[in-house]
């Protein structure tokens, strides 16, 4: 490959990890060609870019990056994948989904909302972020419960008031 081709490849992985909020580093070294056409068609599915690179070109698209990820450098060994998100937990979860029938791939390190997980024992804590609108659905309805409780004993309380108000009327 000429260094003018490398440059562009520098350049064009630098403007999707900038683009990008959320990245895996993966290894799918052992996959055969159907495993990971398959992988490619689930990623493509989930929206999520999936894409082979080699560790010295990812390494320089790291470096000229504005994030801040000297700890993946050393995660850049055998052979390296990266995919791309726009929803912090999806690659974990479609991981998770796919090693149920194969062994890769293997988590190696993840760029998730400007924190750095190294391992495929951060697996299952990428798949439980939640999503913003998750968040912001989990704070209305926390937001809301103490209303509801507020207005049905109100509802309760008028509920209770008119019985007693018609039981002394009936008496007289």
């Amino acid at each position: 490959m000429k260094r003018e081709d490398k440059g562009n490849l520098v350049k064009n992985l630098t403007e999707l990890i900038n683009a990008s909020n959320h990245f895996y580093l993966t290894d799918i070294s052992d996959l055969n060609a159907l495993d990971t056409s398959q992988l490619r068609r689930a990623c493509f599915k989930k929206d999520l870019k999936l894409q082979v690179v080699k560790n010295t070109i990812l390494k320089r698209a790291l470096e000229a990056s504005d994030k801040n990820v000297e700890e993946l450098y050393s995660e850049l060994v055998n052979s390296s994948s990266i995919i791309f998100s726009e929803q912090g937990s999806e690659p974990a979860k479609l991981i998770k989904e796919f090693r149920k029938k194969h062994k890769k791939p293997i988590l190696k390190a993840a760029y998730v909302e400007e924190s750095v997980y190294i391992g495929d024992n951060q697996l299952d804590i990428l798949a439980s972020i939640k999503t913003k609108n998750e968040l912001i659905a989990d704070v209305i309805a926390l937001l809301q419960s103490p209303l509801k409780n507020v207005v049905s004993s109100l509802q309760s309380g008028s509920n209770i008031l008119t019985g007693v108000l018609t039981t002394l009327s009936n008496k007289e």
